[in-house]
């Protein structure tokens, strides 16, 4: 059968070899932290796994970077061994083709995000990923690269059509499935926040779309609605 491990090359060589015992041993460590309520409660929100993710950081930081049993933890399939595999890879040692298979990969919710937010945007493969995926007919995928534009957005707006952008927005918001349209919300909501000039528009679009309007939102958190979103940020800049 073929190795489907991502393999990178420029590891560094004083990286302790990884054994199918050390992995074994994680693996161990990592159902002895399983709690049956916690898994109950993720399992509602399609994450298949039940460990305290402070917990995990903790294990993450006590194993430090580990690029080649971060390979060697994703290969296991388990949500919990991808998380962690996340915490303690290095990167920028990824290739793009590697980056994009992980992605397609990634099963659950948190590790999908995760693997965005603490590798891809990482990496200097970031902006040509987030080109690929916005494109893609995989609507998961695509919710990738939204999240990618949020980032850009928000950080290094510079050569971005943001007009473009929320005409995008503007057009397929509504229909969207439910991943992406939360993505595209946020990019929604994010430029509103950043762009004064563009704010105006950012809000009508959310008010005409009323998309997330409804979204159950504890008492002192912020709504998903962007109209909502956008004012309070605004609030609280301008308290700042």
């Amino acid at each position: 059968m073929r190795d489907r491990r991502p393999q990178v090359s420029g590891t560094k060589a004083a990286e302790a070899t990884v054994t199918d015992a050390t992995v074994t041993e994680v693996l161990a460590e990592l159902a002895g932290l399983d709690d049956p309520k916690i898994r109950a409660v993720n399992e509602r929100h399609g994450d298949d796994h039940g460990v305290n993710l402070g917990k995990l950081r903790a294990l993450a930081k006590r194993l430090k970077t580990q690029q080649e049993l971060s390979h060697r933890l994703w290969a296991t399939d388990d949500t919990a061994a991808r998380l962690l595999a996340i915490l303690i890879c290095r990167p920028k040692a990824f290739r793009r083709d590697e980056l994009d298979s992980m992605l397609r990969e990634a099963r659950t919710p948190k590790v999908h995000d995760w693997l965005v937010s603490y590798v891809v945007k990482k990496s200097p493969h970031s902006e040509e990923l987030r080109l690929a995926w916005t494109a893609d007919p995989d609507p998961v995928v695509a919710s990738a690269g939204w999240a990618l534009t949020t980032e850009r957005a928000a950080r290094k707006p510079e050569g971005l059509d943001l007009g473009g952008l929320l005409d995008v927005i503007e057009a397929e918001m509504k229909d969207a499935p439910d991943r992406l349209q939360w993505a595209m919300n946020h990019c929604l909501a994010q430029i509103g926040i950043e762009h004064p000039g563009l704010r105006t528009r950012a809000i009508d679009i959310g008010e005409r779309l009323q998309v997330l309007k409804d979204y159950p939102t504890p008492p002192g958190c912020t709504s998903p609605f962007a109209p909502a979103w956008i004012a309070e940020m605004v609030r609280r800049q301008q308290a700042e």
